[in-house]
C-alpha cells in the first residue's frame, strides 16, 4: 500500500525509507464506491485526498440545483476543499466518486506532524500547492482569452483520458457550458 503515493511524491522530493515510514504512520487509506460522497457542502474537510485509483470531482450546486464542477482528480492526483481543509470552515464543495476508487487520507493535524519531523515534506506540500495555483490560473487565463473550441482542444491535450472517463455533461459543467453547446463545439471541431 501507498508505492503509488510515494512514487508521485518522488517525482519532487527525495524521502528516506525511514522518512517514507513516519509518513505511512500518519497516513489512511480509504476506499470509495462510485457516486459515493467523501465530502458534502457544509461539512469541514478534514482531509486531503490522493488518488491512487480511481476518479473524482469537486463542484458546487447553485440554488437552481445546477452543478459547476471546478476539479477532476485522476490517479496521481490530490483533491480537497482547501479553504475548509486550511481553516477548519465549512466546505462550500461537494466531492464524489466518479468511478470505484481507492485513496490516501492526510488530515490536517497529521500533515503538520510530518511537517514538524520531515522538512521534505513541507517542500512537497508547498510545490503542490503552488501547482493547483498555477493550473488555477491557466484554468482562468483560458476561460478569459481563448475561444471554446480552443479551450475544448487544449482541455482533450492537457487531460487525454478526460474524454473517456468522463461524461460529457460533466465536461460541459466544468467548461461552464450547457450540454448542448459543448455538443455544438464538438461538432465545429469536428467539421473543420
Amino acid at each position: 500500500m501507498y508505492e503509488f503515493f510515494f512514487e508521485k511524491m518522488a517525482e519532487k522530493i527525495a524521502l528516506t525509507s525511514g522518512q517514507q515510514d513516519i509518513i505511512k504512520r500518519y497516513l489512511t487509506p480509504k476506499k470509495i464506491r462510485k457516486n459515493q460522497y467523501l465530502l458534502q457542502e457544509g461539512d469541514v474537510a478534514k482531509y486531503a485526498a490522493f488518488v491512487e485509483k480511481g476518479a473524482l470531482r469537486a463542484y458546487s450546486v447553485n440554488e437552481k440545483g445546477s452543478e459547476h464542477i471546478i476539479q477532476f482528480a485522476f490517479e496521481g492526483w490530490t483533491i480537497s476543499d482547501l479553504h475548509s481543509f486550511m481553516t477548519g470552515n465549512p466546505a462550500t464543495y461537494n466531492i464524489d466518486a466518479l468511478e470505484d476508487s481507492e485513496l490516501v487520507l492526510i488530515s490536517k493535524s497529521a500533515q503538520e506532524e510530518i511537517m514538524k519531523q520531515i522538512p521534505e515534506y513541507e517542500v512537497y506540500t508547498r510545490l503542490q500547492i503552488t501547482g493547483a495555483y498555477m493550473a488555477m490560473q491557466k484554468r482562468l487565463t483560458s476561460i478569459l482569452s481563448l475561444s471554446l473550441e480552443e479551450r475544448y482542444i487544449n482541455l482533450t491535450k492537457l487531460y487525454p483520458n478526460l474524454i473517456q472517463r468522463v461524461p460529457q455533461r460533466m465536461i460541459a459543467s466544468y467548461m461552464g457550458l450547457t450540454p448542448e453547446t459543448l455538443s455544438r463545439v464538438r461538432r465545429k471541431i469536428k467539421d473543420k
